[in-house]
C-alpha cells in the first residue's frame, strides 16, 4: 500500500509561524511535524509516499528529498495553487495507482494508523474517527456497527486519517474541489466504514495547539 500526505495548504491559522516556514516543517518534539508521519508510515511497512506541495514547496522538498533518509521513497505532486483535498488527490492519482491508499492530513498528529486492510468489499473509504475536540464539539459523522453515517445524534470527528479507494474520485475532473462532498455521498450509499480511535490525536491547527502538543510530548519523553 502507498500513502499520501496532504501538505499543500497555506497554513493561515498557524501564522505568524508559517510566514517563513511551511506548516509541515514546523518542529514538534525535536523534528518536523511531517517527519512524525513518515516515521509512522515506515513502521507500518509502507515504502512509497506521495506528498502534495504548493506553499513554500521548495522548502519542503529540500528538507525531505527523495525520502531515502527515512527509509521511504517520496513522490512529489506539485500544485501551482492549492487544489483542496479532492483536487490534490485527483492530481496525484497517477502516482498512487489503482489500489486503496492511506491518506493523512499533514496538520494532524496521531499515535496510530488504520490497518492497511481496513477497506473491505466495495467500500470507497474507511475513516478513523476520534472524540470531538473542544474546537469542534459538534463532530462530523456518526458511527454504528463499523459503518459511518450522517444520521446519528452522537457524532465523532474525522481525524484526517483514512484509507481511500481511488474509485471515490471516479468521474471527477482535474481542478480544485473538496473531498468532503464525495465522502458524504459515499456515506449515504453505505460505502464508508469507520473506527473509533481513542488514543493520542491532535489537530495541530494553531500555534496554541502546537505548543500544547510539544509540552505533552516532552512530558511523556521526560
Amino acid at each position: 500500500m502507498k500513502a499520501m500526505i496532504l501538505a499543500a495548504g497555506l497554513g493561515k491559522r498557524m501564522r505568524p509561524l508559517t510566514d517563513h516556514c511551511p506548516k509541515p516543517l514546523l518542529p514538534v518534539a525535536g523534528k518536523p511535524l511531517i517527519v512524525h508521519h513518515l516515521a509512522r508510515l515506515r513502521q507500518a511497512g509502507i515504502h512509497e509516499v506521495v506528498i502534495n506541495v504548493s506553499y513554500r514547496a521548495e522548502q519542503i522538498i529540500a528538507a525531505l528529498g527523495d525520502g531515502d533518509a527515512y527509509g521511504l521513497h517520496i513522490h512529489w505532486s506539485r500544485e501551482t495553487e492549492p487544489l483542496e483535498t479532492g483536487g490534490g488527490i485527483q492530481q496525484a492519482l497517477p502516482m498512487l495507482g489503482e489500489a486503496p491508499f492511506l491518506l493523512i492530513n499533514g496538520d494532524v498528529w496521531c499515535a496510530a494508523l488504520p490497518t492497511q486492510h481496513a477497506l473491505q468489499g466495495n467500500d470507497l473509504a474507511h475513516l478513523m474517527l476520534v472524540e470531538n475536540p473542544s474546537h469542534h464539539a459538534s463532530g462530523d459523522f456518526g458511527l454504528a456497527g463499523g459503518r459511518v453515517n450522517q444520521t446519528s445524534t452522537e457524532r465523532l470527528t474525522y481525524s484526517g486519517i483514512s484509507v481511500i479507494h481511488p474509485g471515490l474520485l471516479a468521474g471527477q475532473p482535474q481542478g480544485t474541489f473538496a473531498l468532503a462532498p464525495l465522502l458524504r455521498t459515499a456515506i449515504d450509499n453505505n460505502r464508508v466504514s469507520g473506527e473509533h480511535y481513542k488514543g493520542h490525536w491532535v489537530d495541530v491547527g494553531t500555534p496554541e495547539r502546537l505548543a500544547a502538543l510539544e509540552r505533552q510530548l516532552q512530558s511523556e519523553r521526560g
